[in-house]
């Protein structure tokens, strides 16, 4: 029986190497395909689970606690409304919203004591990505019955406009002469000053809450921004109603992700009105919606297979069905 030379040993030894390498990268191969289909089967269930819960909540929409209407916010890829979500007899706001686009406001008050004076609120470092728009909410309280009798409003030293210099009444008691303000191009630093300056005529006589106050002024600063950070994941934000009065602090908001592979180029919820029409236009959304589409393209990784996962559904507003 003749041996097996150097050679033909070596030979035998390589080959079998490479069938071992070869066997082992299938292997590996295999295991990274299982594992890849097993994460997008996992992430299009998390999405599937997702859309079931907010086609619910969606389902149950009404109006706020404090009266606010069933729908705050319908847009491509947030939308904004309130329902009972957890059956506890109370109405919590609900956001869901793409993470590359996301809302927030803030409230702060001021007051003077002096006969035609003025107070200023600063807000700062309320933005995390970039600004796409923002407006300040101006209400006001105070010595305002006479037509000379007013608030100018300034927003980093620029007028915005007059408050209250018709339509007031002089120490009412409660917030009057409500204006919005665009400062979309004044807040995009990530800081801005707002001032609400009385005229002359304004007196200190008023003692709602404050006791000889002359111009009390509510400044509400919402806005919309950009965030690159999270931008495929798809949220849920949810505020439970305070009491007494009834409030949804936006400070207050519990946010969680319902998916972290949404890929939507088109809109997340489309709005229709009673007969079926597609609404296009922004305030009729608000107004005669009565039925939406809820659409999800799910990928854990667009740049390999498998493709797209679609999801659909359709839910109808049924408090809203007859109004």
């Amino acid at each position: 029986m003749r041996a097996f030379t150097l050679i033909e040993t070596l030979v035998t030894l390589f080959i079998f190497g490479l069938i071992i390498i070869l066997l082992f990268s299938m292997i590996a191969m295999l295991y990274t395909t299982h594992s890849y289909a097993w994460q997008q089967s996992a992430a299009i269930d998390e999405a599937r689970r997702g859309i079931k819960t907010m086609v619910q909540e969606i389902r149950q929409a009404r109006s706020g606690d404090n009266g606010s209407f069933a729908v705050e916010k319908a847009d491509d890829k947030e939308f904004i409304f309130y329902s009972d979500i957890d059956k506890d007899g109370k109405t919590e706001r609900v956001r869901y919203f793409l993470g590359i686009v996301s809302s927030g406001s803030q409230t702060q008050q001021c007051v003077t004591f002096t006969t035609g004076g003025s107070c200023t609120v600063n807000f700062s470092n309320f933005l995390q990505g970039t600004l796409k728009s923002a407006q300040v909410k101006v209400s006001v309280e105070g010595d305002l019955g006479q037509g000379s009798e007013y608030a100018d409003i300034y927003a980093d030293g620029q007028n915005l406009g007059k408050v209250c210099q018709s339509g007031c009444s002089d120490c009412a008691g409660t917030w009057q002469g409500t204006t919005v303000f665009d400062v979309s191009g004044l807040a995009a630093d990530n800081f801005i000053q707002l001032t609400a300056d009385a005229t002359s005529q304004v007196n200190n006589n008023c003692n709602w809450q404050e006791p000889h106050h002359a111009l009390k002024a509510s400044f509400e600063l919402s806005w919309e921004e950009e965030i690159t950070a999270g931008q495929h994941e798809l949220k849920k934000g949810v505020i439970k109603p305070t009491s007494s009065p009834v409030d949804y602090p936006p400070d207050q908001e519990e946010v969680s992700i319902i998916s972290s592979y949404v890929r939507n180029s088109p809109p997340i919820f489309e709005y229709f009105d009673a007969t079926g029409d597609k609404i296009i236009d922004y305030p009729a959304r608000l107004a005669d919606t009565k039925l939406m589409k809820v659409f999800l393209v799910v990928n854990i990784d667009p740049n390999r297979p498998p493709q797209d996962f679609e999801l659909e559904s359709y839910v109808q507003l049924r408090n809203l069905k007859e109004e």
